[in-house]
């Protein structure tokens, strides 16, 4: 047995108590339901019943119509067969279509719930968690959830009825025989359903691993070219290998403990059929019970065996749905971005006014990226940010999005502070370009109008215009409704960008933030789109982080960014006659031979210093 693959016991108290925290969960979960539960009860129970017509049947059949030669009971009891089978069959499928609308439904509810609670977590939940992990919760969780109203709970109250139903009635032919059975079938249940606990225990642990697999190949699916291109197809086979023979081993564990079980139960079942056998006819002997009644005990015995042992499976089904859903409760209960009850502060149309105030901080509490940062962006000025390559230019600006809140410090946009800001109403103001630009799967226009879905497609072509998408978008087949693939693989990563700078656009943002925007672009794409960019940036408060000092020369103020603290502010040119490290990094990138020597200190390599050198005559603000 695979040590690894077995939980210890505290842990397995410690689940335990967590179950029990469910039930209210799974109460609230279900009251809504309550009708079509109850109406369930009922029709099982009349299914349950209608199966024991058959077996007590047979007792009136041999007793009487054979024993005693009553042929005129043969036609009704037929007749009450017949109708009872009918009976059943028809309720069984209105149960079928009744619970499998209930708990599809429950699942879609569930799955909704859970992946509008996800896409509303803050960025820094899911700068922890993987996506892949997080979509196998979503998906595979849920999925389990839905055997808790039809396989689990109502299966549950069902086996329980059928035995209650195959005793009550043994006991009306036998009473001694039926103690006798309820006896035996106790003890093959314990023994059963501990064999089903180590069963439950080892599937809760392959949820981990095929959560860790699914994670694990979306990662390797979406950076399949990356793969590639590093010929690491091999590297990837051995690690899906890996978790694949993890899962293999815990199945083969399940299935050699199930294996035994069965094998266990089988032989218990002999021995309770030997013993009723046994004593079933001693009594007929002693003319304590009839040939009919003896034959239909032994029938329902089966009646009763049968759910007692399977109350350990649909256990574990239980179980299953039970440790998916405290999983997913794990998600719910993780703050939403906007539950912070400080957030209450609505910002109305804003100028764009935006002060750093002494902020620090980190994503890893006791790892500060950013120390006592301050400065002040005026209405309509651009602020460019530069420095090396993880000093903390990005975290500046996703903590001007709201994406983060600082560990200490204030952030203010028109004297608010953002921490007590409402998120919807202030985001609808900002508009962001990135350097590694995401596209949906759909058209060019679906793609631009991502940021206003009820703009009118002359303003979206207007948008596409002004970042020149219209030059390439009329050149391909179905113009701007051409599908542009999952991520936009159809296109260039310049038409990308062009579709990203169009999106923010047609936002019409009072404050944008432009990662490196123009870094995907060639030489004229990139004059093309400074064009735009001038045109979007008027009138807006502007934060650019740049590579290129060409492309920030003209910025109102310019930080330079070093270690997580602001160390040279100023414009360009006083920076460069300071001689500092702007200087030093104006230096790599102009000078001649400079970038051989060492490169520059954004981390850039010589041959990105030269290329950024040739458009110094196309600077990002003008």
């Amino acid at each position: 047995m695979n040590p690894t693959t077995r939980a210890p016991a505290p842990a397995n108290r410690r689940r335990l108590e967590r179950l029990r925290g469910i039930w209210p969960d799974v109460v609230a979960l279900l009251a809504p339901r309550r009708g079509t539960l109850a109406l369930g009860v009922v029709l099982m129970g009349v299914v349950r019943a209608t199966t024991l017509v058959a077996p007590a049947a047979m007792k009136v059949v041999i007793d009487d119509v054979l024993g005693a030669r009553r042929v005129d009971l043969l036609l009704p009891i037929v007749i009450a067969v017949a109708a009872a089978t009918a009976l059943q069959a028809w309720i069984s499928h209105v149960l079928t279509l009744l619970f499998s609308e209930a708990s599809q439904r429950l699942t879609a509810e569930l799955r909704g719930k859970l992946h509008a609670h996800v896409m509303r977590l803050p960025l820094l939940y899911h700068d922890t968690h993987k996506s892949g992990t997080l979509g196998s919760r979503i998906h595979n969780d849920v999925a389990g959830v839905q055997d808790l109203i039809g396989l689990g709970l109502l299966g549950f109250v069902g086996t329980l009825m059928t035995a209650a139903f195959s005793l009550a009635v043994m006991a009306h032919f036998s009473v001694r025989l039926a103690a006798l059975s309820l006896i035996c079938v106790t003890v093959a249940a314990t023994i059963a359903g501990a064999g089903t606990q180590r069963i439950r225990e080892i599937s809760w642990k392959r949820s981990v691993i095929e959560g860790d697999i699914h994670g694990r190949l979306l990662e390797a699916l979406g950076g399949v070219r990356v793969i590639k291109t590093y010929r690491a197809e091999a590297r990837e086979e051995v690690i899906f290998a890996d978790g694949n023979a993890r899962l293999l081993d815990n199945t083969r564990e399940t299935v050699a403990l199930s294996a035994r079980v069965s094998l266990a139960t089988t032989v218990l079942w002999g021995l309770i059929n030997a013993v009723v056998i046994y004593v079933g006819v001693r009594y007929i002997l002693d003319g304590t019970l009839t040939l009919g009644g003896f034959f239909t005990v032994t029938v329902l015995l089966n009646y009763l065996a049968a759910p007692a042992l399977q109350i350990a499976a649909i256990g574990t089904v239980v179980m299953t749905a039970l440790g998916g859903l405290e999983r997913t409760r794990e998600i719910l209960r993780e703050p939403r971005e906007n539950a912070d009850p400080r957030r209450l502060a609505s910002i109305g149309p804003i100028a764009g006014e935006v002060r750093f105030e002494h902020v620090d901080f980190a994503y890893t509490p006791g790892k500060p990226v950013l120390h006592d940062v301050s400065f002040r962006a005026e209405p309509g000025t651009v602020t460019a940010l530069v420095g090396p390559s993880g000093a903390g230019k990005s975290t500046i600006t996703g903590l001007l999005a709201s994406f983060y809140v600082p560990t200490a410090g204030v952030i203010r946009v028109d004297g608010v502070d953002l921490a007590t800001a409402r998120l919807d109403p202030y985001r609808a103001q900002l508009g962001v370009v990135l350097q590694e630009t995401f596209l949906f799967e759909g058209s060019i226009l679906d793609n631009i109008a991502f940021a206003r879905p009820g703009a009118t497609r002359d303003e979206i072509l207007a948008a596409s215009r002004s970042a020149r998408v219209d030059e390439f978008a009329e050149a391909i087949e179905g113009g701007h409704d051409a599908l542009i693939g999952e991520r936009g693989v159809r296109l260039s990563g310049g038409q990308r960008q062009r579709i990203s700078i169009a999106r923010a656009l047609l936002a019409d943002p009072r404050i944008v933030i432009l990662d490196e925007a123009t870094s995907s672009l060639d030489t004229r794409s990139e004059a093309l789109i400074q064009e735009a960019l001038g045109r979007l940036l008027v009138g807006r408060t502007t934060f650019v982080i740049a590579h290129r000092l060409s492309t920030i020369r003209r910025a109102d103020q310019i930080l330079v960014v070093d270690g997580g603290r602001i160390v040279e502010r100023g414009t360009h040119a006083s920076l460069v006659a300071a001689g500092g490290l702007y200087a030093e990094m104006h230096r790599r990138q102009h000078e001649p031979g400079a970038g051989q020597r060492g490169g520059d200190a954004s981390g850039m390599s010589s041959a990105s210093s030269s290329r950024s050198s040739s458009s110094t005559r196309t600077g990002l603000v003008r």
